[in-house]
């Protein structure tokens, strides 16, 4: 018998470590089978002569060689602290939109990523094979789809973002009850109304002004840099299309952009014949959600939002003397794609370790009174590299059953959070915890265990103690 030991390959789900880079690179995994992990592949059958060797035989022969002849390769695809995989599965309506929302494409294939585009009723599609997701984001391109092509579904997209994937969905006025579907169970609710539209009689677009008003120019943006970047958007973001408000009981959703106070959701062809049901900074334009597993999710009320056309265009709002010659569409989705695929807002923490002070071991245990030192490495994803995170706010409870210690760490703005304080009065199994969330990142929760014994029972021999 001949037998190959195969490496334990760490699976594409990179959300609590390490978010994406290297695009260029795909693997195969050949760790999984089905979903179980595959420890070795066993090959007893008899070696036949060349000569005699049938044609199924000789091609499975040949398959081997070259499974065998790529697995140096497959092992060495992967490390934790160079990140890889950013493979990204666009569906859409149709094939033109690739050359109506290039800008947007070219953007994140400039930034690396490999970009997969299908036809979202393609019968042959499938977000994995053997048990292993193909891609690490999905785009969602496609607001008329009334079904999707191959193995995907509602089901299959929201396993999709459960695994730890980030999804982008845009919708317009043809958004079929499938897509609408999708965005209700990431926490969002289009209007029912299929023939409303978001009306805005004083936030309009100059260039609409003969029009319905349904071209909103935009300009309710989240403060927030980690989601939209440090550098203010000064333009209003050209937007037309259909709105959505959060589910209430969804608190991991965020309005991005919003709708004014004059903003409301109706049929532009219709006079109101009842007060609309959406209405100003209700109405949500585009929104996020991070989920708890640090996936993230991008809605948008508009496909157009996206396009080339809009992005080129000059932007006056009503009612205000700026005029600019450039909207703020492609600055906005570029940098709130940035976060999305964690090119932004993505922490780490490791390495965390105490001591007693004066110390350089750490102990098993310490007495009550003791004083020590704490210390935990924090990092921030900048699209390349780890970067020290900075913050104020990052906390630590020395912790049982409830906290008895919570202490605000200092930093020395290279990564290297810390602080000191005094073991309680009180002995028992204690643990350090670093439990860290904070608005547009990634959340941290990491512990320790550690005993803390009255000076007494460490006076006692060990077989009494």
């Amino acid at each position: 018998n001949e037998q190959l030991a195969i490496p334990q390959l760490r699976q594409s789900s990179y959300r609590h470590e390490t978010p994406p880079t290297n695009p260029s690179r795909r693997c195969l995994h050949l760790g999984y089978f089905g979903g179980k992990r595959l420890h070795k592949i066993s090959w007893s059958a008899p070696k036949p002569s060349p000569l005699t060797r049938s044609a199924p035989m000789a091609k499975l022969a040949i398959f081997f060689t070259l499974t065998l002849s790529l697995l140096p390769f497959l092992s060495h695809s992967f490390s934790p602290d160079t990140p890889t995989d950013r493979r990204i599965l666009v569906l859409l309506d149709d094939f033109s939109l690739k050359s109506s929302h290039s800008i947007f494409f070219t953007s994140l294939k400039s930034r690396g990523f490999d970009l997969d585009f299908k036809l979202a009723d393609d019968p042959k599609l499938s977000l994995q094979r053997y048990g292993q997701y193909l891609y690490d984001g999905l785009i969602l391109f496609a607001p008329s789809v009334e079904r999707f092509g191959g193995a995907l579904d509602v089901a299959a997209v929201l396993d999709f973002v459960d695994s730890g994937h980030d999804l982008i969905v845009a919708a317009d006025t043809t958004a079929s009850d499938l897509i609408k579907s999708v965005a209700t169970e990431c926490g969002v609710d289009f209007d029912e109304d299929p023939s409303a539209m978001v009306i805005d009689h004083q936030g309009y677009a100059v260039s609409d002004v003969d029009g319905d008003h349904t071209l909103i120019a935009a300009d309710e943006l989240i403060r927030s840099d980690v989601i939209l970047g440090k550098t203010k958007i000064e333009a209003p973001v050209l937007f037309k299309g259909i709105a959505h408000s959060l589910n209430a009981a969804n608190t991991l959703a965020l309005k991005v952009l919003s709708g004014s106070p004059s903003a409301y959701s109706a049929n532009p062809s219709a006079k109101l014949s009842s007060p609309p049901s959406l209405t100003g900074s209700a109405i949500s334009l585009v929104s996020v959600v991070q989920a708890r597993n640090n996936a993230r999710i991008m809605i948008s009320g508009s496909l157009d939002l996206f396009s080339n056309r809009y992005m080129k265009s000059s932007v006056q709002k009503a009612g205000s003397p700026s005029k600019y010659e450039k909207s703020g569409n492609e600055q906005f989705v570029t940098e709130v794609s940035k976060w999305l695929f964690h090119e932004r807002g993505h922490l780490k923490a490791g390495n965390l370790r105490h001591l007693k002070v004066g110390e350089t071991g750490e102990p098993a245990m310490y007495r009550i009174k003791d004083d020590l030192e704490f210390y935990v490495d924090i990092f921030e994803w900048s699209g390349n590299s780890w970067e020290p995170y900075v913050a104020d706010d990052v906390q630590v409870q020395f912790y049982m059953m409830s906290p008895y210690v919570l202490k605000t760490l200092s930093t020395d703005k290279k990564g290297l959070y810390h602080t000191s304080f005094k073991v309680p009065d009180v002995y028992g199994v204690f643990q350090f915890k670093v439990e860290y969330q904070k608005l547009g990142y990634t959340s941290l929760s990491l512990s320790k265990q550690v005993n803390s014994l009255a000076y007494q029972l460490l006076s006692l021999p060990a077989s009494h103690a």
